[in-house]
């Protein structure tokens, strides 16, 4: 398990709280799966370090300031939810904004390579990262997409985690959310993009009732 985090680091951040989610796939259709998958989504939710300021804030300083270090804390806790970076085949992020800051506010924390770039390394990735983010009240939802970490044609592997912190993010504050999967969606099994058949407009019929 992972070690509680430092006091120092999360007063330097402004976390409040730390939530792990965790699910297994048993039975899909009536049935195992030939690859039984685990998901996991850690959401952290810290204080937005931008509250307050003009639409004209240079952002940069504080991402590179705290993205590292949410990369770091999230790859960590997913690892040890999931079994190690070797188990890990998909991931994916998001942001939740609260409705005092600005969407480009999520977007400095996980849009650049002080967040991004470090995920992928933190957890043996090479693929863009697909993501979801919003500004929204505390408690809503959050819908992260998933694809493989290293192979994004991989159709597999296309699935979604949902995430929820249900006080957060309050106004002046922002949850950001890193998720993963040791699998692909349960009996896969339409096809792959890298072997699809050409489809255009000329060589499909398209009818229209």
């Amino acid at each position: 398990m992972q070690e509680p985090i430092a006091a120092s680091i999360a007063a330097d951040i402004g976390l409040r709280k730390l939530v792990l989610y965790r699910e297994a796939v048993v039975s899909e259709g009536g049935s195992r799966p030939p690859v039984p998958a685990r998901q996991a989504s850690v959401a952290v939710v810290i204080r937005n370090p931008w509250f307050g300021t003009a639409p004209s804030t240079d952002l940069a300083a504080e991402s590179r300031r705290v993205a590292p270090v949410l990369a770091r804390l999230m790859t960590d806790r997913l690892q040890d939810a999931l079994g190690g970076v070797d188990a890990i085949e998909a991931f994916g992020k998001g942001a939740i904004v609260g409705t005092g800051g600005e969407i480009e506010h999520g977007g400095a924390l996980i849009h650049t390579p002080y967040f991004g770039n470090l995920v992928r390394e933190f957890l043996d990735g090479e693929s863009i990262i697909c993501f979801a983010d919003a500004r929204a009240v505390a408690g809503e939802p959050l819908v992260v997409p998933l694809w493989h970490k290293t192979a994004a044609a991989t159709r597999s592997h296309y699935q979604t985690v949902s995430a929820r912190v249900p006080d957060g993010p309050r106004p002046d504050e922002i949850v950001v959310v890193a998720a993963a999967s040791t699998g692909p969606r349960p009996h896969p099994r339409i096809g792959d993009r890298l072997t699809d058949p050409i489809v255009t407009s000329s060589n499909v019929e398209v009818v229209l009732s």
